[in-house]
């Protein structure tokens, strides 16, 4: 990757949808190799795909929600089987497996406490194998950005 390649990620993050004359405007080239470009960074995997950004609040869904979950096991089946459960649960939005006090860290969107309750009860609180969880409300996001190019 070099210069030209960063240009145009910057341009495709900010906007998916420019046309390859737009991205080629922006970085210099014209649009054949602004194509190549981007068809080389889609086959190396640096580009993933293509997605639509939601505003959480027009959909509803105005509060996140952060969980710490302690597994009581690490099996690599538990931690599989905890994955595959976390999955099928569309209010959970993002799952990392960290370090530190506690196994996972959730990102979860929610309509409101009320909401959430639901979701802990009907959902999280099933899950087996789940020894503690921690949960904070964010009550303002100060920054959201897309990734450094």
């Amino acid at each position: 990757m070099d210069a030209i390649d960063r240009k145009i990620l910057k341009v495709l993050q900010q906007d998916a949808r420019a046309s390859l004359q737009q991205i080629g405007q922006a970085v210099g080239l014209s649009a054949s190799p602004c194509w190549e470009r981007i068809r080389k960074m889609e086959q190396s995997g640096v580009i993933e795909g293509y997605t639509v950004r939601l505003n959480a609040q027009a959909l509803d869904l105005r509060d996140t929600v952060l969980v710490q979950v302690t597994l009581d096991s690490h099996s690599d089946n538990t931690l599989e089987k905890f994955g595959e459960t976390l999955a099928a649960i569309p209010e959970v939005i993002e799952a990392w497996l960290v370090s530190g006090e506690y196994d996972y860290l959730l990102r979860v969107a929610v309509r409101d406490t009320r909401d959430y309750e639901r979701l802990l009860r009907e959902r999280l609180y099933k899950i087996k194998g789940i020894r503690h969880s921690k949960s904070s409300f964010v009550l303002r996001t100060l920054k959201k950005a897309d990734l450094p190019i």
